[in-house]
């Protein structure tokens, strides 16, 4: 379990909701993101149970959270389509932060700003337990798919590309 100072907001829901779970830590050089796929290696657990948290915007105030696989693209199009958008776009890195509360590489789709529509790629639902972002650089989330969809009122969703 992780240390009391080292709560993040997504750890603090989850615990409110009662989601079982387990906290991964692991170390950057200088504190920086790293990928995912150096992420799965770091906390010794298979790329294929690592997502990662993207936000996507249709214009001004139209926010999504897409949850994929670390090793996958996130499908523009499909996630348009999922939105019932013409179409969406990254949002830059630079409001990630002010949007969300949280920094590149440390995004995670629990415990946001504000709450925004959320699409967890329909791959997840297969699995018994995903790996998302706790929240900041260095921690990552355990969960069971069912309770990420519940903690992020979320949707599975046909979104990702490989």
């Amino acid at each position: 379990m992780a240390k009391k100072q080292a709560k993040t907001n997504a750890i603090r829901l989850i615990e409110q909701q009662k989601i079982a779970h387990e906290i991964f830590e692991y170390t950057t050089e200088n504190g920086g993101a790293v990928d995912g796929i150096t992420v799965a290696s770091k906390i010794g657990q298979p790329v294929e149970m690592v997502y990662k948290t993207l936000i996507a915007t249709a214009g001004k105030g139209k926010y999504f959270v897409f949850v994929i696989p670390v090793d996958a693209e996130l499908n523009l199009k499909a996630a348009a389509k999922v939105v019932g958008e013409k179409k969406v776009e990254m949002i830059p890195v630079k409001e990630l932060l002010g949007l969300t509360g949280y920094v590149r590489g440390g995004c995670s789709p629990i415990g946001m700003k504000k709450p925004f529509p959320t699409f967890i790629d329909q791959a997840a639902a297969a699995l018994d337990y995903i790996i998302v972002s706790a929240g900041k650089i260095g921690m990552q989330i355990k969960l069971a798919p069912t309770d990420l969809v519940k903690a992020t009122n979320g949707h599975y969703a046909v979104i990702a590309v490989k």
